[in-house]
């Protein structure tokens, strides 16, 4: 057995206190608390699903294969009336893209191979009268070519089975009844092997052409039989949890999961997700929707993809990514606390963990500030002031070239303040008269500032205003007016989110593309005076007001949807642009902890780093 100096060429340390930047695997003596320490990287402890972009084509019964960041989609159905569909997209983990169709437009086919430059379209069904076809046709990458036809034409075999379009599986289907025949192929041709032990179709697949696992199906009724095949036989093993049929799979054999599908009994398009560990089934998290006929992706269980398929009502175009359980995750740390305690505080949305600052804000009482700090990723140093106190301000770029601009004084104003490392200077005023904007931008030369309130005569206000050094200039308004939003980003590419509108909070997110802004997936909850680090693809929003309480919630944005992750340990609100950072390295600043009275304004800062780690101590006992 090899020693740890031979693992990592030194005998364990001693140290006062921990060590700085403990490597993975580094192992220490803490001489103050008496014990052996470690990092261990902070990991999910089950799997989930997250909305990816949506599929071009709307439509059911498609085949797919690949993996979650190379998958194929190809043929399916729409309507009523239904129309068969040849169309093919190819998924890159980030977005479908249509490109060359197949030869033969059907529906309920399979489909096998390793991504979006391998694949394997086999069976299926089409007019007239749901004739069912033999056809196989191989992707290179840039176009299906047909290729011999399965031995038995039918429709609804199992998918998946086979990592390249020269190896593969099918087994089941429907002609008349359902079918037990299996079909191997070599590149060449289809061969008859054995048969599954119980006939069905509509089952799902996933494995190799010689280690394949078959579940699911309909016979006389939904099945949850299991069948594992080694390259010569299949063998029944342990039953799923929840009979159902076409439900997909990602994995392998021995390690996989299973998800969607739809039951007879009660009707139900199924959100249920499966895990199996080669023996048993378990219970995981669910879909975000039930989906039935849909396409599915993914070769290792850690990693899936479900596309398009049938919902109640109707058909769906949306794709869901589905991450296993150990996955890498980001926590909130304790940073060094403001000198002055105060809410409503201005930030630098493109500075970093190491390099902010916090200008003006609000006391507890609700004076105004005209103070402002600096972060060095350790403890905050006051520095010079700027020349007009107030709170609620918007704000643009990094410690060393900053702008602030509107807040309350407690008027709402529209003066502007630029900082270029060692003073402030007034500049042009902002065309419109508002409080509680949100901002953001690269400099002091360069930033967007959007939404905000009016309070005589009372208004909530859509106008986003862009900075050129110089002046300011009214472009394209936010769909959805609003104030005590987040947002984040630079003047072509921003990210609004949340805010408060006409008697409630607001989940909107909207996009802006230098031009027009654009709204996409809402935010899980309604929130307002949070605070957001990152870009307009990567921002992680924390914080703020949701209800009548204030709130620790953080959710992470991918640039497609939203989902919670570590919560902040102070939970607050009237954070506005308390903010500096990115989606992997942030910090969020100031705000007030309590409603009161009086309101409880707090100077805690909060570090967000994403992959985490957290310190373990060794037993000796």
């Amino acid at each position: 057995m090899a020693e740890y100096k031979e693992i990592h060429g030194t005998k364990i340390r001693n140290y006062t206190t921990n060590p700085d930047n403990p490597i993975t695997g580094e192992v220490w003596y803490n001489e103050t608390d008496n014990v052996l320490k470690f990092q261990h990287p902070n990991t999910t402890t089950s799997g989930s699903w997250r909305t990816g972009n949506n599929m071009n084509t709307t439509r059911q019964a498609l085949g797919g294969m690949g993996t979650q960041t190379s998958a194929l989609a190809f043929g399916g159905r729409t309507g009523p009336p239904i129309v068969n569909r040849a169309e093919t997209e190819s998924y890159d983990g980030t977005s479908w893209s249509e490109v060359n169709d197949l030869n033969n437009a059907r529906e309920f086919l399979g489909g096998a191979g390793s991504g979006n430059t391998n694949a394997l379209a086999f069976g299926g069904a089409s007019p007239p009268s749901f004739t069912k076809r033999a056809f196989t046709e191989s992707w290179n990458g840039s176009n299906w070519t047909e290729v011999n036809d399965m031995t038995t034409a039918r429709s609804a075999v199992t998918s998946a089975i086979g990592v390249l379009n020269t190896a593969a599986l099918v087994a089941g289907g429907y002609v008349t009844t359902a079918q037990s025949i299996t079909e191997s192929w070599n590149g060449t041709n289809w061969t008859e092997v054995n048969n599954l032990n119980t006939a069905r179709y509509d089952l799902g697949g996933v494995g190799t052409y010689t280690a394949g696992l078959a579940f699911g199906g309909e016979a006389a009724s939904d099945q949850a039989t299991t069948e594992q095949w080694n390259g010569t036989n299949w063998t029944e093993v342990n039953d799923m949890n929840t009979a159902r049929r076409d439900c997909r799979g990602a994995g392998t054999y021995t390690d996989m999961i299973a998800f969607g599908g739809y039951s007879n009994s009660g009707s139900v398009y199924n959100t249920k997700t499966e895990l199996w560990n080669g023996t048993n089934w378990t219970e995981t998290t669910d879909l975000a929707n039930g989906v039935t006929n849909h396409g599915g992706a993914g070769q290792a269980q850690t990693a899936g993809l479900s596309f398009g398929g049938g919902r109640s009502p109707g058909l769906t175009n949306a794709t869901e990514e589905w991450t296993g359980a150990g996955a890498p995750i980001g926590a909130w740390s304790t940073g060094g606390n403001l000198n002055t305690a105060k809410s409503a505080v201005g930030g630098t949305p493109a500075g970093t963990q190491s390099a902010a600052m916090a200008s003006t804000g609000q006391t507890a009482g609700g004076s105004k500030i005209a103070s402002v700090e600096q972060y060095n990723g350790t403890n905050w140093t006051e520095t010079t002031d700027v020349n007009t106190a107030r709170s609620g301000t918007g704000a643009a770029g990094t410690s060393t070239s900053n702008l602030i601009f509107s807040g309350s004084e407690p008027a709402d104003t529209t003066k502007t303040e630029l900082w270029n490392g060692t003073n402030w200077t007034e500049v042009n005023d902002m065309n419109t008269t508002t409080a509680q904007r949100a901002g953001c931008g690269a400099s002091n030369t360069s930033a967007l500032a959007f939404g905000g309130y009016t309070g005589s005569p009372a208004s909530f206000r859509n106008e986003t205003e862009s900075w050129n050094g110089t002046n300011w200039t009214e472009v394209n308004n936010l769909n959805t007016a609003r104030a005590s939003l987040s947002g984040n980003g630079i003047i072509t590419a921003a990210l609004a989110a949340g805010g408060e509108v006409p008697g409630d909070n607001s989940n909107a997110t909207e996009s802006w593309n230098g031009t027009n802004w654009t709204t996409l997936a809402n935010m899980n909850d309604k929130s307002r005076e949070g605070a957001m680090i990152g870009t307009y693809t990567a921002a992680i929003q924390a914080g703020g007001n949701v209800g009548s309480s204030n709130t620790a919630t953080a959710e992470d944005w991918n640039g497609v949807s939203w989902q919670e992750v570590a919560d902040l340990s102070t939970a607050r609100y009237q954070l506005n642009n308390g903010q500096s950072g990115s989606s992997t390295s942030g910090v969020v600043f100031g705000g007030k902890a309590s409603y009161g009275p009086p309101p409880a304004v707090t100077g805690s800062t909060e570090e967000w780093n994403a992959p985490s780690v957290s310190t373990k101590t060794i037993s000796t006992d």
